[in-house]
């Protein structure tokens, strides 16, 4: 609901609620204008009760028990205490609420002590000031859970997309699992029986057979292509840059601040690839726990022989409770470590959280098994060879 209707809203209530107050007591008599002033300064009041809800209770508390104590006390004398101490309950502010009650309830009864039927009329207030507190507390609990729902929502929509990156990755890497397992070994084999069937016509003197020749020339070329189609299947090229994953970020509602030093220059795309790796992983963690209103600092440090990338979140980061681990960190600390560099995440004293990561720019990565994927393909060339010499 947009603002002006929030206000007219709210004059409109303050509006009906003073004017049941006002023809109620008109019509029970014994009033006078210091009554009737009573009553509207204390009912009118209501309309400032989202933004003062204290300042709103405490004038119509005060306003509605002295008119009671100057006049007859009358049950419709509390319907303003009661918005009050809803609005008051609902702002999160339950003792002040339960002492404005007690308050008004003292001080209707007192107005009347000989009445036979006072006690049972603020029993019924009372009940009336409990509802108000419980129904007040029940809206705040329920504004909390849709508030929670909706940015579970916003989290769900800002990290759709890097799922979907992930899973694409994964499918990319189970395709390449796939058809190394069943075709690369097999096309090997065909390439080396026909290399030995060549060589051994070669040796004993023999006409070789052009289809021999076109076999091996044929899985020679499917060996190289299937090689490199398995390298693009392998490859986990990032999708940007981290200016770019800013503004991604930004867009969906973080507030993140982009910091270059140094003299900014191509990296390997190794590096390349781990830092735009790093920078997501932060910002997605930062939008995930940091909260709504948490603020991210991304650096970019240039050196002569590094990349020092951090990033810093004043969100909920407690240092007396280091993180657990998982998938994410855990990824982040493995490309750093096969780079060479060094990563250091935690919480901050201050509050907040804060990862920093330092990528050697003459890194050269880990090998990742290649030479063992043609091991096998070596062992059996030898046994092929050595029983057709």
């Amino acid at each position: 609901m947009p603002a002006w209707q929030k206000r007219s809203a709210d004059a409109a209530f303050a509006v009906v609620v003073t004017a049941i107050v006002l023809l109620a007591s008109a019509y029970a008599g014994g009033v006078d204008a210091v009554d009737y002033a009573l009553m509207a300064v204390g009912s009118l009041a209501l309309v400032a009760h989202r933004a003062l809800p204290r300042t709103v209770l405490a004038v119509t508390t005060a306003c509605l028990t002295a008119l009671v104590l100057h006049a007859e006390p009358t049950t419709t004398a509390a319907f303003p205490v009661l918005g009050a101490v809803h609005a008051a309950a609902h702002r999160g502010h339950r003792g002040v609420g339960l002492g404005a009650s007690a308050v008004f309830l003292t001080g209707f009864y007192a107005a009347a002590p000989g009445d036979p039927g006072i006690v049972e009329r603020t029993l019924l207030l009372a009940g009336w000031f409990v509802c108000a507190l419980v129904t007040g507390i029940a809206g705040k609990t329920w504004q909390a859970y849709l508030r929670q729902t909706e940015e579970r929502a916003l989290e769900a929509e800002r990290t759709r997309e890097e799922a979907a990156l992930r899973r694409a990755g994964e499918e990319r890497l189970r395709i390449a699992r796939e058809l190394h397992d069943s075709l690369t070994h097999s096309i090997s084999i065909v390439k080396l029986q026909a290399g030995v069937a060549v060589h051994l016509a070669r040796k004993r003197g023999e006409e070789i057979p052009p289809a021999l020749l076109a076999i091996e020339e044929a899985s020679g070329e499917a060996m190289r292509e299937l090689r490199s189609t398995l390298e693009v299947l392998r490859t986990d090229e990032p999708t940007g840059s981290p200016a770019l994953l800013v503004e991604r970020a930004r867009s969906a509602g973080l507030a993140v601040e982009l910091t270059v030093t140094g003299r900014e220059r191509p990296l390997s795309p190794e590096v390349d690839r781990a830092a735009y790796r790093i920078v997501q992983e932060c910002l997605t963690n930062a939008a995930r726990h940091a909260g709504g209103s948490a603020s991210v600092r991304v650096r970019l440090g240039y050196g002569e022989r590094e990349l020092v990338i951090r990033v810093v979140d004043d969100g909920a980061g407690d240092a007396a409770r280091p993180p657990v681990e998982g998938t994410g960190l855990t990824g982040m600390r493995e490309r750093v470590a096969a780079l060479g560099g060094v990563l250091w995440v935690g919480p901050r004293a201050e509050g907040g959280f804060a990862v920093r990561a330092e990528l050697p720019l003459d890194a050269v990565p880990h090998a990742r098994g290649e030479e063992a994927e043609g091991g096998g393909t070596l062992l059996e060339a030898r046994r092929l060879k050595g029983a057709a010499q």
